[in-house]
């Protein structure tokens, strides 16, 4: 049950069903050998810049990547210890799809974003983040916008329709966050990023590290998404500081705890003598001291889903995550739903082509925007 109630919150865990099991070893098949290298934004990008905003205390500066020239702003908002990158393929897939334009912004404290505080990741700060960035981008008349927000930037979405920071709202579209297993996973969320590896000894690493773990099941995705989850690291990283780590392959998990334990102990002391040699890479985002502002994020959120007053597309993994009040609502039609199954929880990393295609499906349904000519839906 506890490893269930994963599924929703801030970041991917190994997937349970369709991929690997969390009791097997993860290992590659005999004389495969894939790709981990990492890929640039600009294969999925047209252009990166900083957005310049006010703070109270300065100037914080916002990164995105946008593509597209005409049509309604897609606006993209990740989840947590995830970057904008998250959303690269699906973004080359969209805009083949129909005339829209892409914005795919890092949030604060994540990514190549800079802010004056970092530690404040409340809801309504970070609502009030996108609003300014709007502004910043359009002025006080911008294009009409649909908002698209994964896990915490889903919720992170909801609260920003609900708050009114985006005056020229189209739509909203939440992918795989719902209130009830997000809160019922809280409890349990702390041993999940204690059971991550804390660093890898390349990039190169974290992917395969990503890939083979389950955390994203689309080898594409990840080679351009885990450059934004990870970097390298300031210092040199002491002995204590590496008692979880990834080296030149998966960590397998052992049957027995007494083998995994010794395997732990040899493994810190290799390490030990390998940190001071090479570069080492750890996450961008300490999600584990963002606790305080979980609740936040979650409480309450269905509700706040159901009354924003635009057309709501929510995407899910598996259809166990609605709760209670969404499910009374889909029953009403308050909202448009669609599982997309055998995909983990980062939905529009595994599939971004079936995300796109609900997406794109709903948009001109909705007479927001049309089929590129030439493509056939």
């Amino acid at each position: 049950m506890e490893k269930q109630l994963h599924l929703n919150l801030l970041a991917s865990r190994p997937p349970m069903a369709g991929g690997f099991q969390s009791s097997s070893k993860m290992k590659m098949g005999p004389g495969r050998k894939r790709d981990f290298s990492p890929l640039p934004w600009s294969q999925y990008f047209e252009t990166m810049e900083d957005v310049e905003v006010e703070s109270e205390n300065g100037k914080d500066i916002s990164l995105i990547y946008c593509s597209g020239s005409h049509g309604p702003v897609l606006l993209l908002l990740h989840g947590g210890g995830h970057s904008a990158l998250s959303w690269a393929v699906f973004t080359a897939v969209i805009c083949s799809r129909i005339n829209c334009r892409v914005v795919a912004m890092d949030l604060r404290a994540h990514g190549d974003t800079k802010v004056k505080n970092p530690d404040d990741l409340s809801a309504d700060t970070m609502a009030k983040d996108i609003g300014k960035v709007v502004e910043a981008l359009y002025g006080e008349n911008p294009p009409p916008i649909m908002i698209i927000g994964h896990s915490m930037g889903g919720a992170i979405a909801v609260h920003t329709a609900n708050a009114n920071h985006i005056p020229s709202l189209l739509g909203l579209c939440v992918i795989d966050v719902v209130e009830g297993t997000a809160m019922d996973a809280l409890n349990s969320m702390q041993n999940f990023l204690r059971s991550r590896p804390k660093t890898f000894k390349s990039l190169e690493n974290a992917i395969e590290w990503s890939v083979k773990s389950g955390q994203i099941r689309n080898i594409e995705s990840a080679r351009v998404s885990m450059g934004g989850q990870v970097k390298k690291c300031e210092e040199s990283t002491s002995s204590s500081g590496v008692s979880n780590s990834i080296g030149e392959g998966i960590i397998e998990e052992e049957e027995e705890e007494e083998a995994e334990e010794e395997s732990n102990k040899k493994r810190m002391k290799e390490d030990d003598q390998e940190i001071k040699k090479e570069c080492i890479f750890t996450w961008r985002v300490e999600l584990s001291k963002t606790e305080k502002y979980w609740e936040g994020w979650f409480r309450g959120l269905s509700a706040l889903f159901l009354t924003c007053p635009v057309p709501k597309l929510l995407l899910l993994a598996g259809v166990d995550r609605l709760d209670k009040d969404l499910t009374i609502g889909q029953m009403q039609g308050k909202f448009q739903m669609q599982v997309l199954p055998q995909c983990g929880h980062a939905v529009h990393e595994d599939a971004p082509e079936k995300v796109a295609d609900a997406l794109a499906t709903f948009m001109v349904r909705h007479k927001f925007t049309e089929f590129k000519e030439g493509y056939l839906c």
